[in-house]
């Protein structure tokens, strides 16, 4: 017959709030093992002449908690080999004990002793009842030694348990001072349920400074506003400006707005952001970043006012896409390089168009409302992978040659023929970024640079020429290639 070990839990106060089952249980057995003898009703075990081995020498002997734990599992496991035992903990065993965690996990996946949790009362109906909080109206419960300040949700009501030293306070204090300001009144609560209950608010930077707390201390921190500046950092509150903007009572000119009227501005918005990334200016970057998630939720919006889709469904579809064409991150696919990644990706792609009976051409999967020089660059790497493309770079050079001999042959033949003049010309650009690509230059980024570069030399002319008080006009070619030579010396 296998060994027993009974887990039941001491409540939140003294004797009085134990159970019937309970105070039976510890009056007959043994063999009690306590995991802390730091709570109320030890003073009341002691007077009803209850004895008890406690695991307080190995909160000593360890720097660390997860540490602590394992190595009361191992002792309890140690002590089921020879008799029953109970083990008993605070509050409830299946609240926010980590130990129990263990022996249930143990039990799982080892048939050696018989393990079963037999009850207690948990410390949090006497905490509601002491901060009067009702749970419905959205609670939740954080472990204070494994949380972080994004996983917070502030518009409910919050616990975080197991404070048990100033140290852990703190790190708490610290933690919650990333989405709350230093003032934010919360609430140390600790033996609740007990004659030693202590309840005291206080403002968040006091959190740790002359409060005592130990092992029986949760702490509060009540809901925030659904208005308050505190929450915009947060993604239901942005989204729910967008509701609102587009909503009966929103902005005439918001509500106006269809996927068709909004495309030119997605394209402005990603430019700029372009232009912060290139300028380096992380300031701008968060600006602009979030001028371009402004149109994302702006057409999340009207798919989901016109009935079609939802924010959810556009997360869920990038989600699923990003865990499926990474199955060396979230399955057992292995890769040598990031070249290696990007083949498997290609390859994967091509697995989802199969039979969907879209594409007539590989380069169909290129956006058509690509500016022409990417949409350029894009059609030579995909025509690039099937083979099409030179290896080297001397072909792509004379295919240059070859297009601008025939651009100026065309222009001494029929200078007038526009359409003609066009085609020609388009040849060049195309033939350019072929030789862009064979030396991994991203064209579009290079003009970018060269349309920046002439920017800055033109107004660095204006100004100089401004310094003169006079008007470009008035000054020969020389003179304003003269201070565009300057500029240049200068690295603009």
């Amino acid at each position: 017959m296998k060994n027993k070990i009974s887990i039941i839990g001491l409540g939140a106060g003294g004797m009085e709030q134990l159970s019937v089952g309970v105070y039976r249980k510890l009056k007959q057995t043994e063999h009690l093992f306590l995991r802390t003898k730091e709570h109320p009703v030890i003073k009341d075990f002691e007077e009803e002449g209850i004895t008890y081995h406690s695991f307080d020498y190995l909160y000593e002997q360890h720097d660390q908690f997860e540490e602590v734990y394992d190595a009361i599992v191992s002792k309890l496991l140690e002590e089921a080999n020879t008799k029953d035992i109970v083990y008993a903990v605070p509050g409830h065993p299946l609240v926010a004990e980590k130990t129990v965690q263990l022996l249930l996990n143990y039990r799982n996946t080892n048939r050696d002793f018989e393990i079963v949790v037999e009850g207690g009362q948990s410390f949090i109906d006497p905490l509601f009842a002491a901060l009067e909080i009702d749970p419905i109206e959205g609670f939740q419960f954080v472990d204070a030694l494994s949380f972080q300040a994004d996983e917070l949700q502030l518009t409910e009501h919050m616990i975080l348990c197991q404070v048990y030293d100033q140290m852990i306070a703190s790190d708490v204090k610290l933690t919650l001072m990333e989405r709350l300001p230093d003032d934010y009144e919360v609430t140390i609560v600790t033996a609740v349920g007990s004659n030693e209950e202590i309840i005291r608010k206080v403002p968040l930077y006091e959190l740790d400074r002359g409060v005592e707390v130990n092992n029986l201390t949760s702490v509060y921190i009540p809901p925030v506003g659904s208005e308050s500046p505190l929450l915009y950092h947060d993604f239901k509150t942005f989204k729910r400006v967008i509701s609102r903007l587009r909503g009966p009572d929103g902005c005439p000119w918001d509500k106006e707005q269809t996927h068709e009227s909004l495309k030119r501005y997605l394209i402005e918005e990603a430019y700029e952001l372009l232009e912060a990334i290139d300028d380096k200016d992380d300031n701008h970057i968060v600006e602009e970043l979030g001028d371009v998630l402004l149109q994302v939720v702006l057409h999340a919006q009207i798919g989901e006012d016109d009935g079609y889709f939802s924010m959810s469904d556009v997360i869920q579809s990038i989600t699923e896409k990003m865990i499926r064409r990474h199955p060396h991150v979230f399955s057992n696919v292995s890769v040598e390089s990031s070249d290696e990644v990007v083949k498997n990706w290609d390859e994967i792609k091509k697995q989802e168009k199969t039979g969907e009976g879209r594409p007539k051409s590989l380069l169909d999967s290129v956006p058509k409302s690509l500016p022409g020089i990417m949409k350029a660059y894009d059609y030579q790497k995909k025509a690039a992978k099937v083979g099409f493309d030179w290896k080297d770079v001397e072909p792509m050079w004379a295919k240059v040659e070859e297009e601008m001999n025939e651009f100026k042959e065309e222009i001494c033949k029929n200078k007038d023929n526009t359409k003609k003049l066009l085609n020609e010309y388009g040849d060049i650009l195309f033939a350019l970024v072929n030789v862009a690509r064979y030396y991994k230059i991203n064209p579009e980024e290079a003009i970018t640079m060269t349309n920046n570069k002439f920017y800055n030399r033109f107004h660095f002319i204006e100004s100089e020429v401004d310094k003169q008080q006079l008007r470009m006009e008035q000054l020969p070619l020389e003179e304003l290639d003269s201070i565009w030579e300057k500029a240049k010396k200068q690295g603009l």
